[in-house]
């Protein structure tokens, strides 16, 4: 009998044998089935959104797509077809020097800077970046009983709430049912520019109010641009961590989406010594000192570092204070991984850690 191997059958075979050497797990069938429903997940092609929206009272957006089911495919809903099969690549949109600027008082741009800095959709975004979104704003009034977006028409802008009261009505059996009130703050309609479907809510105003409005056109270019260059490049710097080369790609991209850069000026204190911690960092750009405290007030230097290093992960892995000083020397660029984020998605590298924190406290108790 002539048997054949297939293709790929022994690297396969290989790589798991490893990891079951590398892992030593008490079941190795339980192990088996978790290591190949990881690896055939990680063959499959993955459309990772951009943003994970989480709604709350203050910021409901509108409703997931899977919140309302269209009553047929005929009349208004057929229409949309269209717009789902649009589709936005960031990666080959190379014109920056198109945006919309519309002009605004200083009391108008001081007031829509607090609110936009508010909105989760924006926290990540570079100051610049926050700049360009609160030109591409216009200004639209709104009076009461007017709506401001129909479900299933086309999303045609982002709205950010100035003032006044609005009411998020969904189509539940032919009949509209408030779902949500916003009450002078919050923001609305970024779905449907997001994934490409229609609106998921009526948003109908209560009383008059001033909206700004963001078009489709630049909402993608700067908000979902943006983001596609903060991923890219959180994922070149994720790489270059060797603890972290164990991710797979999904892994490596989820995490990048959860970072959140901070800069810091020479001298500035990252962490101190005794601080509860809240999370973790990644250094992008420039150097860090690290030092000890004594009980006399007096700092011993331990050590610097740069580019590609971590720090801040012993206080999260033992949940103890922090336990060193780390200070920016000269202009420091971090990314910073946010404490409740921290076991979920750096899981199949906590180990590690911990074991580069036993060399770590081993040095400094010497």
């Amino acid at each position: 009998m002539n048997l054949e191997i297939p293709d790929g059958l022994g690297d396969l075979l290989r790589d798991f044998t490893v990891a079951v050497l590398k892992e030593r797990p008490g079941d190795l069938y339980d192990f088996a089935v978790d290591y190949f429903t990881k690896a055939r997940e990680a063959r499959k092609p993955k459309d990772v959104p951009m943003y994970i929206i989480v709604e709350d009272d203050d910021e409901a957006g509108e409703p997931e797509r899977t919140a309302f089911k269209p009553k047929s495919t005929v009349g208004r809903y057929a229409r949309r077809q269209s717009v789902s099969a649009e589709r936005y690549n960031p990666e080959e949109d190379e014109d920056d020097d198109d945006q919309v600027i519309y002009p605004k008082t200083d009391e108008q741009r001081e007031r829509l800077t607090k609110t936009v800095c508010g909105i989760l959709l924006f926290r990540s975004l570079e100051p610049e970046q926050t700049q360009q979104v609160i030109d591409a704003m216009f200004e639209k009034k709104v009076s009461p009983g007017e709506t401001v977006i129909r479900q299933g028409d086309d999303g045609d802008n982002f709205y950010v709430i100035d003032n006044g009261v609005y009411d998020v009505l969904v189509d539940i059996k032919g009949e509209d049912k408030k779902v949500h009130q916003f009450d002078n703050r919050g923001s609305f309609g970024e779905l449907a520019l997001m994934y490409n479907m229609p609106r998921s809510a009526t948003v109908r105003s209560v009383t008059e109010g001033t909206l700004w409005a963001m078009d489709r056109n630049s909402f993608r270019k700067i908000v979902l641009k943006s983001a596609f260059k903060k991923r890219k490049k959180y994922e070149d710097l994720l790489e270059s961590v060797t603890i972290l080369q164990n991710l797979d790609r999904y892994e490596r991209m989820t995490l990048a989406d959860a970072l959140v850069s901070r800069v810091y000026q020479d001298g500035d204190a990252i962490i101190k010594q005794g601080d509860d911690p809240d999370g973790v960092y990644f250094v992008e750009e420039g150097h860090i000192r690290i030092t000890i405290s004594s009980p006399d007030g007096a700092e011993t230097d331990i050590g610097m570092r740069t580019t590609s290093t971590y720090f801040g992960e012993l206080a999260l892995i033992e949940n103890k204070p922090r336990t060193a000083n780390v200070y920016a020397v000269g202009k420091v660029k971090v990314a910073f991984l946010e404490r409740d984020c921290f076991e979920r998605l750096l899981g199949p590298c906590v180990e590690i850690m911990k074991r580069n924190s036993q060399l770590y406290t081993m040095y400094v108790s010497n």
